[in-house]
């Protein structure tokens, strides 16, 4: 499990070591960006979308990739519509998600194709702080499944 920025700096080390990466989001967004996800008073500042998330995500996803070993994501990250295309973006293949997020999300992937998702990906990870990307994600989930964002 990578969930603290410590696993993510030695993701590559790690992946020569063991048959699969999974990345568990909640807890390496809270340790990041130092924010407990459960206080009222600073929750408003856990952000999935932030630039430096993203590049972790990617951090581990390319070590994996290189030692040809799965990569899975799991969190509240991995069950969020707009996070779908990102996620495929960036190379991830395999989620887990609560069983009551799998329609929405089989819905946005029936309706998005692998280019598309690289191009989504690119876009946002080329933007600088969380609130612009997660607008942007949510602006291209409007496109895919409008259904979605009613």
């Amino acid at each position: 499990m990578v969930e603290v920025p410590a696993a993510v700096m030695l993701a590559e080390e790690f992946a020569r070591e063991v048959d699969f990466l999974s990345i568990g989001t909640n807890d390496l967004i809270q340790y990041t960006l130092a924010v407990d996800r459960s206080d009222p008073n600073v929750a408003s500042l856990y952000r999935p979308g932030d630039p430096s998330i993203l590049r972790m995500i990617c951090m581990v996803i390319n070590a994996a990739s290189k030692h040809n070993i799965p990569v899975t994501v799991c969190g509240q990250m991995s069950s969020d519509p707009k996070f779908i295309p990102l996620l495929l973006g960036l190379g991830l293949r395999q989620i887990s998600v609560t069983p009551l997020a799998i329609p929405e999300l089989k819905e946005v992937i029936r309706n998005l194709s692998l280019d598309q998702a690289e191009e989504i990906a690119k876009h946002a990870l080329q933007l600088e702080v969380a609130r612009d990307v997660e607008n942007y994600l949510r602006g291209e989930l409007l496109k895919i499944c409008p259904e979605i964002m009613v």
